[in-house]
């Protein structure tokens, strides 16, 4: 038989990140196919997926590093679990991924404490298991038995009595892992309805499975019928974040629940988080907050996204904020008896540049990516939004010139797992303001798409932002600082007063009709700013109507839409 290290190093953490990844890339669509409680979506090993994808694309990262500075030794274990931890963190997805990025977290705490330490042996790899099921417990407002929580503790109760080497350590937290998974079956009664085992533990059983297989060299045997499976699979449910929330725990089956669900990255300190967790506990469920050291993960499910992202503000600089609305008839359907959710009919699913469009839309039913600037959304960030949207058809509005390419390679990965995907080419978030208002799911999906793609291509649309560096430009040649006006993609004012530039960019937009004006402003516009711009409409031009949205950290000064 194979053999693994029997201690736990840097090059251990490499190696279990990456069975990991293959271990859940295997399970995943199993995983997805069995979260039951209390919402079902469907994505549940995915999330898993691309938390472990994002952990070890930063052990990677690490171990590049040390390469191009012809380091003669490895990272030290310090370093990789510490880099571990942190791209799980940034790369959480869902109220599972939330977990286990604190699960390894918990791990790295305890290992990287001696950052002078090469490896660990069995000990410190039972300290750090125990540690990491505490500290998941802390991170969840309400946990629930039944849940990746029970087969967390199971695993470190396991390990802390075994005795030997990491590899009989890491054996007895799987087999203990694996005996708890098989009994979250009678534990949660919407579990037992389904006949399946928890989503969230299943994924958790399946990366302890890969900590066995790093020390031993040989991944456990796994076959249909086993604890690490779910006892049946004749209710295939579809649907969202695992166990999801379950993995949290609010919510008792049959119950109602949040339209929303909510996550983001938070720079808070830790009295500011303390203060946020009371505020979301009051307004929904599922809350989870994992992280430390200025940098937090949150994930919430309520009904009112926009008051979840505002607390967020309130303790810090949140930032990836993404928003899914649940849609009607499928949040917490846990009732006694009810069948599993079927999928919408029709979903829109739309990139925008902030937090306070991400609350707009979300409000008006579409599931958003939020794109910071200079960190625009991968394809297979549109392709997850398309998951958790959850439809049969979906209208996908990039709202940006530059992500034409990247929504078309999401659209067509869509339409090979069967979804019915329609791109319109938006190219500003008015835009897609405007295709959304006139989007109506109950007429044919032809005609629905082709409303919306004429309001959108009738919207002309506007920002205005200031110069990062001196450049050469339609309007000639701005300076570092210089006020610039753009409308439909190309520079045509250089001024050096926002409302004067706005003003001007207005006149000339409407100069060519318009019977609606969409005014977006970013965090750190004034209002003062939209009320000038209001009243130059009013006094110049009849009969034309204006709207002001807060658009939040969008990058642009503002957001200017003429339909």
């Amino acid at each position: 038989m194979p053999q693994g290290p029997q201690t736990f190093d840097a090059l251990a953490v490499r190696t279990w990140c990456g069975l990991a990844l293959e271990s859940l890339g295997r399970a995943r669509e199993e995983i997805d196919a069995i979260n039951v409680y209390p919402v079902a979506d469907g994505d549940t090993g995915t999330n898993l997926y691309l938390t472990v994808e994002s952990a070890a694309a930063a052990v990677e990262a690490v171990f590049a590093g040390h390469a191009m500075a012809a380091a003669s030794a490895p990272p030290s274990l310090a370093d990789a679990v510490r880099a571990m931890a942190h791209g799980a963190l940034i790369g959480a997805r869902g109220n599972s991924g939330t977990i286990l990025a604190q699960l390894l977290r918990g791990m790295a705490q305890v290992l990287a404490a001696d950052s002078d330490s090469p490896h660990t042996d069995g000990q410190g790899l039972r300290q750090a298991l125990r540690h990491a099921a505490e500290s998941a417990r802390q991170a969840v407002a309400h946990p629930v038995e039944g849940t990746v929580l029970t087969v967390a503790t199971a695993a470190a109760d396991a390990a802390c009595d075994a005795e030997g080497d990491c590899g009989s350590v890491a054996r007895a937290a799987y087999d203990g892992a694996r005996v708890a998974l098989t009994a979250t079956t009678g534990q949660l009664a919407v579990l037992e309805r389904a006949g399946v085992v928890d989503a969230g533990g299943r994924g958790l059983v399946a990366v302890l499975s890969a900590l066995v297989q790093t020390f031993t060299g040989e991944a456990p045997r796994q076959t249909p019928g086993s604890a690490a499976l779910p006892a049946q699979t004749d209710a295939t449910p579809e649907g969202p974040d695992d166990a999801e929330a379950g993995t949290c725990g609010d919510g008792a089956a049959g119950e109602s629940g949040p339209a929303f669900e909510v996550i983001y990255l938070l720079e808070a300190d830790d009295a500011a988080v303390d203060r946020l967790r009371e505020r979301l506990d009051g307004l929904g469920d599922s809350l989870v907050v994992v992280g430390g050291d200025g940098l937090w993960n949150v994930h919430v499910h309520v009904d009112d996204a926009g008051a979840a992202v505002e607390a967020g503000v309130e303790a810090g600089r949140p930032h990836r904020i993404r928003i899914t609305h649940f849609g009607l008839g499928d949040v917490h359907a846990g009732g006694a008896g009810r069948p599993p959710r079927e999928r919408a009919q029709r979903a829109v699913v739309a990139v925008v540049p902030g937090e306070g469009l991400a609350g707009l839309y979300a409000e008006a039913g579409a599931t958003t990516v939020l794109a910071r600037p200079g960190e625009p959304p991968a394809s297979g960030e549109l392709v997850q939004a398309v998951r958790r949207a959850h439809a049969l058809e979906v209208v996908l509005l990039p709202n940006d010139a530059d992500l034409r390419h990247t929504a078309a390679a999401a659209a067509e990965q869509a339409r090979t797992e069967g979804v019915r995907v329609a791109l319109i080419p938006t190219r500003s978030a008015v835009q897609g303001i405007a295709a959304l208002a006139v989007h109506e799911p109950e007429r044919r999906f032809d005609e629905d798409v082709v409303a919306m793609t004429s309001a959108a291509g009738a919207t002309r649309y506007a920002e205005v932002a200031f110069a990062e560096r001196q450049s050469w430009t339609m309007a000639g040649i701005c300076q570092a600082g210089d006020v610039l006006g753009l409308i439909d993609g190309d520079v045509a004012v250089i001024g050096a007063d926002v409302t004067t530039t706005a003003e001007t960019v207005l006149d000339r937009m409407l100069a060519a009709g318009g019977e609606m004006v969409t005014l977006v402003l970013g965090d750190e516009t004034p209002d003062a700013v939209a009320t000038r711009l209001e009243a130059r409409v009013r006094e110049a031009y009849l009969a034309v109507d204006t709207v002001v949205y807060r658009g939040g950290r969008q990058g642009a000064l503002l957001l200017i839409g003429v339909e």
